[in-house]
């Protein structure tokens, strides 16, 4: 999966189904660490786009 995800919504798609591979216990160590190094950047692509959006939504509002 690329570093960077397109969309909010195919970042949360993407954890999500981390998340099902992680309970259901069937991925090896290795495997299981990069699941979670993957989630956590993409976590962080979400929390940053929720940011800008906020941003750009405060801006409006402030502007009217």
């Amino acid at each position: 999966m690329s570093d960077q995800i397109k969309s909010y919504d195919a970042a949360i798609s993407r954890i999500e189904e981390i998340v099902a591979l992680l309970e259901s216990g069937e991925k090896g160590m290795d495997e299981l660490s990069e699941l979670v190094k993957e989630a956590s950047n993409l976590v962080n692509q979400c929390k940053e786009k929720l940011r800008s959006t906020e941003e750009e939504i405060n801006q409006a509002l402030n502007n009217n």
